[in-house]
C-alpha cells in the first residue's frame, strides 16, 4: 500500500503558472483527506500559494500536505500555519556565475527571444530559473515556443559544460531550473522520506517531465514508482484511480455532478 503521493505542479496538476481548475481542486482535496501528498516543483513559495493553496479548503487536512518549492530546495509543512523547514540558498558569487553562464548559453545557442513578458531570469534564492518568454508570458505563447524541449536542450547542453558543479534541468513549458549539485527532485524525495518517515518504496511520483533531462526525471531514479502524464487532465484520471484504490469511492460522474451543481 502506498503512503505518499508526490506530484509535480506545472504541466501536471495545472497548466504552466495557472491555478488548479475547480475539478482538480476537488480531486486534490479528496486525495489529501485519505493519504499523505506532496508537491515538488521548480516554482517558489508564492507560486504555490497562488496556484494551489488558495484553491483548497483551509482545514486540518492540510497537515497531510507537504510543499517542496524550487525542486525540493525548500520544504514547507502545515502545523498551525505553513512553516518552512529548510532552504538551500545560493551564495551571491554562485548566483553571479550562474546568471552570467546562463546569458552566455542563451546567446551561444541562438535561442534569444525578442518579445518577453516580465523577467526571463528569476532568482528564487535556492534556484535560478530561466523562463524563455518571461515569468508572465501567456500560456498559448509558451505552449508553442519549445513543445519538444529542442531549444532548451541546446541551452542545457552548454550549461552542463560551463556549470558542471550545478544541476541543470528542463521543466514547465519554457523553463530551465538550476540548483546546487545533488539538489533536485530526487533530493526532495529523500527529504520527504527523512521528514515524514515514509519509505521511498511507499511513494508514487507523478509528473509530465519524467524523460531524461526533464526536471521530474531525478525523482524516478530514487526507486519510487513513477507515472508519466501528458497534462492535468490525465493527472485527474490518475488521481481518481488512486482515490478509488484507497477506498475513496469517487468517480468522474460524481465530479461532473458536482460541477453542474456549482454552476
Amino acid at each position: 500500500m502506498k503512503k505518499l503521493i508526490v506530484f509535480d505542479l506545472d504541466g501536471t496538476l495545472a497548466e504552466s503558472k495557472a491555478a488548479l481548475d475547480p475539478e482538480m481542486a476537488k480531486l486534490f482535496s479528496r486525495l489529501i483527506d485519505i493519504v499523505h501528498v506532496a508537491i515538488i516543483s521548480g516554482g517558489d513559495w508564492p507560486q504555490f500559494e497562488k496556484q494551489v493553496l488558495s484553491h483548497l479548503p483551509q482545514d486540518k487536512h492540510l497537515k497531510h500536505l507537504s510543499i517542496l518549492p524550487t525542486c525540493g530546495t525548500k520544504f514547507y509543512q502545515y502545523k498551525k500555519g505553513w512553516e518552512k523547514l529548510y532552504s538551500e540558498d545560493f551564495t551571491d558569487d554562485e548566483k553571479t556565475k550562474i546568471i552570467d553562464s546562463l546569458n552566455a548559453a542563451i546567446k551561444e545557442s541562438k535561442t534569444e527571444v525578442i518579445k518577453t513578458w516580465g523577467e526571463a531570469i528569476e532568482d528564487r534564492g535556492s534556484q535560478i530559473t530561466y523562463s524563455a518568454l518571461g515569468q508572465k508570458a501567456p500560456l498559448n505563447e509558451k505552449k508553442v515556443w519549445d513543445p519538444k524541449f529542442v531549444k532548451r536542450k541546446k541551452i542545457k547542453d552548454i550549461l552542463d559544460k560551463t556549470l558542471p558543479e550545478f544541476s541543470v534541468q528542463m521543466g514547465g513549458a519554457t523553463s530551465i531550473d538550476i540548483t546546487k549539485p545533488g539538489i533536485d527532485k530526487a533530493y526532495g524525495m529523500r527529504k520527504l522520506k527523512k521528514v515524514l518517515g515514509i519509505k521511498i518504496s511507499e511513494m508514487i511520483f507523478i509528473g509530465d517531465a519524467l524523460f531524461k533531462g526533464g526536471n521530474d526525471y531525478p525523482a524516478s531514479t530514487t526507486g519510487a514508482d513513477s507515472i508519466q502524464v501528458r497534462d492535468p487532465d490525465e493527472t485527474k484520471r490518475v488521481i481518481e484511480t488512486i482515490i478509488s484504490c484507497l477506498g475513496g469511492k469517487i468517480s468522474t460522474f460524481e465530479i461532473e455532478k458536482e460541477k453542474k451543481q456549482d454552476a
